[in-house]
């Protein structure tokens, strides 16, 4: 896949070089060529000093065979401007675009754009640690809308089955590793002793998850 990434801090270059790794044709744009050192000498992609929403820089880049394209730098009107760009003219398939407000992220999502708001799903990443501490949140989708939590399973629900603790929209049992091996339950598959469960839970239930595992009183 042949990838742009406009904006080389800390979270572009990160992305950067895990897509270089994995074999994707990278591109990194940057205003500051001192910003490129964070790549470190291995990086074999390429580093294109520019402004990222000028089309002349995004046409030196490949804008226009591009596959995906990142928006990440410190700016957030750079972003917009440029994943628009990305989106509207060159018509990329893949554009995220990373915000620091979250009022203009539900704006410009809105417009069809990916957007990760940083303050928004940092802010539901700490509540889900401080509050829940008892679930391992895994993974956070969307805004923190979403989340993939593990839990190991309580002898209450020794013998009960998968369907006993899904409820639709909200609280999905994604897998179960059962001495050290992991697979895909359904939904009359039973709970044993030592199981850890892999949960698909939407935030507004998390509570709820954790009363059908007897972490507090329900």
């Amino acid at each position: 896949m042949k990838v742009i990434i406009m904006g080389c801090g800390k979270i572009g270059a990160q992305v950067a070089l895990r897509l270089e790794a994995e074999g994707h044709e990278v591109t990194v744009i940057d205003p500051e060529p001192t910003a490129f050192g964070l790549l470190g000498p291995g990086f074999k992609g390429r580093r294109l000093t520019g402004i990222g929403f000028d089309q002349k820089v995004l046409v030196d880049a490949g804008i226009k065979s591009a596959e995906a394209f990142a928006a990440t730098s410190t700016s957030d009107t750079a972003n917009i401007v440029a994943a628009r760009i990305a989106r509207t003219i060159y018509h990329v398939p893949r554009v995220v675009c990373r915000l620091y407000d979250p009022r203009r992220a539900e704006i410009y999502k809105r417009l069809g754009l990916v957007t990760i708001s940083v303050t928004t799903w940092g802010a539901q990443r700490i509540y889900e640690l401080l509050s829940h501490a008892e679930l391992d949140t895994l993974l956070s989708f969307g805004q923190g809308q979403v989340a993939l939590v593990e839990a190991a399973v309580p002898p209450q629900l020794e013998g009960r089955s998968v369907s006993q603790v899904s409820v639709p929209g909200e609280i999905i049992v994604v897998a179960i590793t059962r001495q050290g091996e992991a697979f895909l339950p359904i939904l009359g598959t039973e709970f044993r002793r030592g199981d850890v469960v892999q949960f698909a839970v939407h935030a507004s239930a998390m509570e709820r998850l954790e009363t059908l595992l007897g972490l507090k009183g329900g």
